[in-house]
């Protein structure tokens, strides 16, 4: 029986599990952090002092093992493995994707950090004493350590695994299927659901503490342009404000809101680098800039495993530092991956891998060496109240520092849109990531309704305003603290499963080139060179369809029913021309389906080549995995069967190697989608797919 398939993809249904389970663990840290604030206040603190000391080592080697690995899968052979179906392709140009990786990776607490945090860094260095060309030196390195390639590492690890699970396997957009090689379906119950509900918490306080970081850094410099009062009355107005720009973007979608935010901001920022550059002392500038990238690289090594074991008094600086912010990057990690996944379908891993660590690398160096050795110079030329603004009001410094340039009207105002921006273009992404990681979506390419967005854009308002009541900048830091140390485990787990599904993937490319293929040899060389040089029409690729196609793989399912196969044969419309195109499926117990799809491609023919109409259409044959650049146009019915026996062989073979080596249960199957269209159907009570059956053609 051949069914009629139509190829829309709508909606999906709420995690009801997950969005409960976080939400119920935001409303308890709510109550407890405003009614109880003095408490809460010295809890984080507590909290932070205590993770501080006990596991500084563990994130310490946590980010070093999670920047190897990555590097390690970048440059092997599972570099050349696309992050989505192998015809897939980028769907943002180079410069979009750098802005948004830009935006929304580092969001406005670079404009909080740039100018303070080296300065902080030359005045009270961990070890020695501050000030001087030593102190200069290191203060820009260690700028850099904190903001470089290192937690780059964690947001690349956790994209990476989220964009390969979910556009080549199909897989739910959620952290939970990164774990699918060791839990398998497992994944769809109590754990699954424990793991995005951590990642879900992480996410919150991460971004929150951004937030906060942001909101402090627009009220001093509204206060600075237009003496707006600085306090919590004025951070919630802004808060506000920020809310409600981020909803309105986060339901323009991507493409339209925060690509074009992200693009804005990346435009802003190289704009007021290259005039701090252009302003200063330029040659001067450029001479730092290349010595501290060579600094960086000859200390990276080092620096990544320096826990200050021997310094006991430089132990409160490593917690309040590098600690922290390595427990900023990992609470961030399934925000950023996950929106890093979302706009990186159709990339290689090894594009996506370079792209990502490096990109955002550049701008950092560049933007942080710059202003920081800018600001360390005006200290050194007397500017004191600047060097004491970096330490004591960080928000502070990158005023004062303008103030020493010229029209320093414009580039406050600019700084200051600019913070609003940036922390807009983090609220928003930050609100969308969150709702596809508490919605089960029909189509991974989809993103989950714009009301649940709405609802995790107002719940960060309300999670930062409680922080910021909470007890300002340190609550915010233990805060993210304490979130990221059970989602560090997560990573590990992560890393077990990629690597594992990497290792199969791989293992069934090699069975595809292993196997024997002959159907070149089946067909006349005329009938090939016919139909290299002749496009097919419209009408000649549904003459295709119906007497050869179609009668192929109605007559072999009926043979592989007939031998105890659970096969079956679909049809739907796809592509441009309409056309009904059948798909053959065999089902096997225990182990990942096969299936032969066409689908139709409509093609502009070259202009070298004499054409009959302007477009001819494809019949390309896509598996599981995607297209094979196989297009059956002008094949014969045997030959479609040939062709078809040639990939269930492969198939075949690549399930015989997975089970000798019990790799069965990790290789995550499509029936899972299947699985999830039930349960959205079941609690929605309608059909949401779209299938009907015909009668047997």
């Amino acid at each position: 029986m051949t069914q009629q398939v139509s190829d829309s993809r709508p909606g999906g249904r709420l995690n009801t599990a997950v969005f409960h389970g976080s939400v119920a663990g935001i409303l308890i840290f709510l109550i407890y952090a405003i009614a109880f604030t003095d408490h809460a206040t010295a809890f984080f603190n507590a909290g932070l002092d205590w993770i501080g000391q006990t596991f500084g080592w563990y994130y310490m080697l946590a980010i070093v093992v999670y920047l190897v690995f990555v590097l390690a899968v970048g440059a092997s052979r599972f570099g050349k493995i696309r992050l989505g179906p192998d015809h897939s392709r980028p769907e943002f140009s180079l410069l979009s994707w750098s802005a948004m990786l830009f935006a929304a990776g580092l969001g406005g607490a670079i404009l909080f950090f740039v100018v303070s945090e080296p300065l902080t860094h030359y005045l009270n260095p961990p070890v020695g004493i501050g000030g001087g060309a030593e102190a200069h030196r290191r203060a820009i390195v260690q700028t850099f350590m904190h903001w470089g390639i290192s937690g780059w590492g964690v947001y690349v690890l956790m994209g990476l695994a989220l964009a390969y699970f979910s556009y080549r396997h199909r897989l739910p957009l959620a952290i939970r299927s990164t774990l699918y090689p060791l839990l398998g379906k497992r994944i769809y119950g109590p754990v699954g659901d424990a793991v995005d509900i951590t990642a879900v918490l992480a996410t919150v306080f991460g971004i929150a503490t951004a937030l906060g970081i942001g909101v402090m850094q627009m009220n001093y410099g509204l206060s600075y342009l237009f003496d707006v009062p600085e306090g919590l009355t004025a951070q919630v107005l802004l808060i506000a404000l920020v809310v409600t720009l981020a909803t309105l973007s986060v339901v323009s979608g991507v493409d339209k809101g925060i690509r074009r935010l992200s693009e804005f901001n990346l435009l802003m920022v190289a704009a007021v680098v290259l005039f701090v550059l252009l302003q200063g002392d330029t040659l001067m500038l450029l001479n730092a800039l290349v010595m501290n990238v060579g600094d960086y690289i000859a200390a990276l090594t080092g620096k990544s495993f320096e826990t200050y074991a021997y310094n006991s008094e430089a132990q409160g600086w490593f917690s309040g530092w590098t600690v922290f912010f390595w427990s900023w990057w990992i609470a961030w990690a399934p925000f950023i991956g996950l929106f890093l996944a979302r706009i990186s379908r159709g990339r290689t891993i090894r594009e996506f891998v370079a792209g990502a660590l490096f990109i955002p690398l550049i701008f950092v160096m560049v933007m942080m060496s710059v202003f920081g050795n800018s600001g360390i110079n005006l200290v050194e030329q007397g500017l004191v109240v600047l060097g004491e603004q970096a330490v004591n009001m960080p928000q502070a410094s990158i005023y004062t520092f303008l103030e020493q340039l010229p029209w320093v009207g414009l580039t406050a105002s600019l700084v200051t849109l600019l913070s609003i921006i940036f922390f807009v273009t983090s609220a928003d992404s930050g609100a969308l990531v969150l709702s596809n990681f508490t919605y089960i979506l029909r189509d991974v390419n989809h993103d989950a309704p714009v009301r649940l967005r709405i609802f995790w854009s107002v719940l960060i308002g309300l999670i930062t305003l409680a922080l910021l009541m909470a007890g300002g900048l340190r609550t915010l830091q233990s805060a993210v603290v304490i979130s990221a140390l059970p989602f560090s485990a997560v990573i590990f787990l992560v890393i077990f499963g990629l690597y594992r599904s990497l290792r199969i993937e791989t293992g069934k490319l090699e069975a595809r080139q292993q196997a024997v293929t002959g159907n070149g040899a089946a067909l006349d060389w005329r009938e090939r060179l016919d139909r290299t040089l002749d496009g097919a029409t419209h009408d000649r690729a549904e003459a295709t369809i119906r007497h050869a196609i179609r009668p192929a793989l109605t007559e072999l399912v009926e043979e592989l029913t007939s031998r105890g196969q659970q096969a079956s044969l679909t049809e739907r419309e796809t592509g441009e021309a309409q056309l009904p195109c059948p798909m053959l499926r065999v089902d096997f117990e225990g182990a990942p389906s096969f299936s032969y799809e066409i689908r139709t491609r409509r093609m502009q023919p070259p202009s070298f080549l004499p054409a009959d109409d302007d477009y001819y259409l494809r019949l390309d044959v896509h598996l599981a995995d995607g297209s094979v650049g196989q297009d059956l146009n002008g094949y014969t019915r045997l030959q479609v069967v040939h062709d078809v026996l040639n990939e269930f062989q492969q198939h075949l073979s690549f399930l015989t190697e997975a089970g000798l080596a019990g790799h069965l249960g990790a290789i995550p199957d499509h029936e899972m989608e299947r699985e999830l269209l039930t349960a959205t159907r079941s609690a929605t009570g309608h059909d949401t797919t779209g299938e009907h059956q015909e009668q047997p053609v």
